[in-house]
């Protein structure tokens, strides 16, 4: 299982629960197509985190790069015009997006231990 995250500061007219409303439909819509594993949204509680931590994080859970490709290829491809809809209302909230891919550690196959000098 791999761990797409992705720390998400909204616009500042952005309302937060129309934005967790929209990723709700949005990726709810994309896990039963099979395109992700389950995923989950966060937000800061009490404002604590320190800088370069966002006010939100999201978390959605891959199999494997396959299921990742295959759930980027579903946003080049139009969809179902409902996808589109909640799509763009929850990317039109955003005002910052970092992202990282993440794996459990250590893993099985050791990846490192056989990357090329």
């Amino acid at each position: 299982m791999n761990l797409y995250h992705c720390m998400i500061e909204l616009k500042r007219d952005a309302q937060a629960l129309a934005f967790a409303s929209a990723t709700e439909h949005w990726l709810s819509g994309l896990a039963s197509r099979g395109l992700i594993g389950e995923w989950k949204l966060f937000r800061r509680k009490f404002g604590l985190a320190s800088a370069q931590h966002s006010d939100m994080i999201l978390t959605i859970e891959v199999e494997d790069m396959a299921q990742l490709e295959s759930a980027f290829r579903s946003l080049a491809d139009a969809g179902s015009p409902a996808d589109q809809k909640y799509y763009d209302l929850m990317h039109d909230m955003i005002g910052q997006l970092a992202v990282g891919l993440y794996r459990p550690y250590p893993d099985p196959t050791q990846r490192e231990s056989v990357a090329l000098v």
